[in-house]
């Protein structure tokens, strides 16, 4: 649905975009992750055709966004950046108005899509009176206008309460279920990622750093949880044994590459020593994310594509 090929954008001497390759998959929910001025929008607007790549290639379901702008987004939807509304305008007819922008859409239709974001029963109702998430929601009403196949979306959940944020994660869940979308999402929220993506790629000063399924960025490590009898005895012992290369803060151990936890216990139980708990621990997306963006650190070895 997404093609990005060695995608540059310069402002003046800054580059803001550097040597972007991207692919997104057809019906996946992708979370594009990066600090602020990592270049996420400005690769996005690069895909909605409102910033001139300074030089590469953007295919937008298939078309070319530079030479075919309207077929390459003839099908897509987004909230990017600020949404604008006529405050003094009723929900429904700041919908209607856009579609006159866009293509003559019947008033079932508008109604269907005020019924999937929750806004049924308060269209009427002028935009002033719209808290910050019922605008939200009229936002994501108006990118379904066009009954996009791809969704674009640049923090959705930005300002929103937990509640709110909630119903938007469900929202576009069902949206994804239910109507096969594909859907591109721009978050700083990185527990909505790991909630709602299969995959991810991650952005620093202007280069992709990471791209893979979100199970890789969440990767078990070598570090192992162990509560065991005697817990610096042991580890002097399997540490010998050739086992685990160091131990840490009396919970933890680092196994040597290529050992498992069922060898580890097989050489405790050996030694008799009572074993109560042992399980590798698991990094949060969290983790990966700063790991990242720390300096002078390479890419991991996922980068290359997964």
């Amino acid at each position: 649905m997404i093609q990005l090929r060695n995608l540059c954008k310069t402002f003046g001497e800054r580059e803001a975009v550097k040597s972007l390759d991207l692919t997104v998959p057809q019906g996946e929910i992708f979370g594009l992750l990066g600090h602020n001025g990592a270049g996420k929008s400005t690769a996005i607007g690069m895909m909605l055709g409102q910033v001139w790549p300074t030089s590469g290639e953007v295919r937008i379901c298939g078309a070319d966004i530079t030479s075919d702008r309207q077929k390459a987004l003839r099908h897509v939807g987004a909230i990017f950046e600020a949404p604008v509304f006529y405050d003094y305008l009723s929900g429904w007819r700041n919908l209607k108005i856009l579609t006159h922008y866009t293509a003559p859409t019947p008033d079932t239709r508008i109604r269907e899509i005020l019924d999937w974001v929750g806004l049924s029963g308060r269209e009427h109702a002028t935009v002033r009176t719209y808290s910050h998430g019922m605008r939200t929601r009229l936002a994501l009403a108006q990118a379904l206008l066009p009954n996009p196949k791809l969704l674009i979306l640049d923090e959705p959940s930005d300002g929103l309460d937990p509640e709110g944020i909630h119903e938007m994660r469900q929202t576009i869940l069902r949206l994804q279920r239910e109507l096969s979308l594909t859907i591109l999402l721009s978050s700083h929220l990185l527990v909505e990622v790991e909630q709602l993506c299969t995959r991810i790629a991650v952005m620093n000063q202007g280069r992709l750093v990471f791209e893979g399924p979100i199970a890789s960025a969440r990767r078990k490590q070598d570090a192992v949880r162990l509560k065991v009898s005697d817990f610096p005895k042991a580890t002097a012992g399997l540490r010998t044994a050739g086992l685990i290369t160091e131990s840490n803060a009396g919970e933890s151990v680092f196994l040597t590459p290529g050992v498992t936890t069922d060898q580890i216990v097989g050489w405790l139980v050996k030694e008799n020593f009572s074993v109560h708990e042992i399980f590798r621990q698991e990094q949060t997306l969290e983790d990966f994310y700063l790991s990242l963006m720390k300096p002078g650190v390479a890419p991991p070895a996922e980068a290359a594509r997964n």
